[in-house]
């Protein structure tokens, strides 16, 4: 496995000590405030999911189920 490059990076004092609180908090699910960051970073930068694209077919037949069903 590649080593990991990093660069450094400021976030203000108080949400440094919070995230503090938070690594003690995790009962050792996260070894210091990097690794917590790292987490949350990975997560919200996590891809979404592309949105599923229906045929014209498709969309036909998924409104028959909805009518069906009373929905429509």
């Amino acid at each position: 496995m590649p080593k990991k490059e990093y660069v450094n990076i400021r976030i203000p004092k108080s949400i440094y000590e919070k995230i503090e609180e938070e690594v003690r908090a995790s009962q050792g699910e996260f070894k210091s405030v990097e690794d917590y960051v790292e987490f949350v970073l990975n997560e919200i930068l996590k891809e979404e999911p592309e949105e599923t694209v229906y045929t014209p077919e498709e969309e036909e037949e998924i409104k028959r189920r909805l009518r069906s069903l009373g929905y429509l």
